[in-house]
């Protein structure tokens, strides 16, 4: 059987669960590799894919016969049919933040279902730690992106719009990836200061600052980096704020390890800012993978303890309102004794 449906069994179990419904479609792709419209149904003895008809061929496709997935057209699948898929089962898992209420009364009404449980992002905690696969995957479409960046470089010149540069940006995505991982951010001079600007129509001038946060997917896995350069020159009132922010990039790269907490580090990081008069008005990371924005969430809030194989980014940034704004971010692997950037792109001074 596949390995991550026989973990959620064997979890579903421990809480008591004969069942679950999975309709989020980044969970099912995580489970299945199945990336398509349709839900999976973990039954009492079967593991039940429904999907539309356009689909089967595709889906079929993607399962091997270790998969033990029974896939079902649904205009085949009558009411009869699906009053027995749970039969026998008191407990029923579904995803309570993904599923409407709407959902919620026709999955009970349509499954004749006794009672459907809570299962708290069981799912997506699990896709807290990557595996091998996933890991190659994420590592890839970094590589994509250090490429596109110094593509980037090489390209801007002043007279250009942000929207332009943006533009070039998805273009080599989409010719070198599978598009881009979140709508890429390009911001200059006073447009800096937001930390998700628009890219607007804006022209490069001399002596701009520069911030481009821009990611890409790679079977299905996403890639995440933000760096900060300068046109022509680099203001003098500029690198204080700079070397800050870099000086806690790298401090939280040397912090993040296996049983580290990341709301301890995030503490650090948010003490030295203070102590310089700026503050921190983003989280310091989050994880990264199928989603640009996973588990787990890098802030003084979550009190959460990093694991071997977690990929989470490090963003540390500071905005001055209508002035300018600086960040750096990479995506980082957590490793049993430190953590590796997957993102390698120079984060020293550039100025193009």
């Amino acid at each position: 059987m596949n390995q991550k449906i026989r973990w959620l069994r064997n979890k579903l179990s421990s809480l008591n669960m004969q069942g679950m419904i999975v309709s989020n479609p980044i969970n099912i792709r995580y489970l299945t590799n199945i990336n398509a419209e349709g839900i999976l149904l973990i039954t009492r003895k079967e593991n039940i894919y429904i999907t539309d008809g356009r689909y089967m061929e595709y889906v079929q496709s993607i399962l091997t016969i270790s998969d033990e997935i029974i896939v079902y057209d649904i205009n085949d699948v009558s009411p009869d049919d699906c009053e027995n898929f749970f039969m026998f089962c008191e407990n029923v898992g579904f995803e309570e933040t993904y599923v409407t209420y709407a959902k919620y009364k026709e999955y009970m009404h349509r499954f004749r279902i006794n009672n459907l449980a809570e299962t708290e992002f069981l799912i997506e905690k699990q896709r807290m730690i990557k595996d091998e696969e996933e890991i190659k995957n994420v590592s890839t479409a970094c590589e994509i992106t250090d490429k596109c960046y110094e593509y980037i470089l090489n390209y801007i010149k002043p007279g250009m719009t942000e929207r332009h540069i943006a533009s070039k940006i998805n273009e080599f995505y989409n010719e070198n990836a599978e598009g881009t991982s979140f709508e890429t951010i390009v911001a200059s001079g006073e447009n800096t200061s937001k930390p998700h600007a628009i890219p607007t129509d804006r022209q490069i001038q001399p002596e701009d600052i520069i911030t481009i946060d821009m990611g890409c997917k790679y079977n299905g896995y996403c890639s995440d980096m933000t760096r900060t350069f300068f046109v022509g020159s680099i203001p003098e009132y500029v690198k204080p704020v700079y070397d800050l922010v870099l000086k806690n990039q790298m401090q939280t790269i040397d912090d993040v390890r296996d049983g580290a907490s990341g709301k301890l580090i995030t503490k650090m990081v948010e003490n030295d800012f203070k102590l310089n008069n700026f503050c921190m008005v983003h989280s310091l990371g989050h994880g990264v993978g199928l989603e640009i924005h996973e588990f787990p969430y890098f802030s003084y809030k979550n009190d959460f303890i990093m694991k071997e194989n977690m990929i989470i980014t490090d963003e540390p940034g500071i905005y001055i309102p209508q002035k300018f704004g600086i960040r750096i971010e990479d995506t980082l692997l957590v490793t049993k004794f430190g953590c590796i950037s997957l993102t390698k792109s120079d984060k020293n001074y550039i100025i193009i």
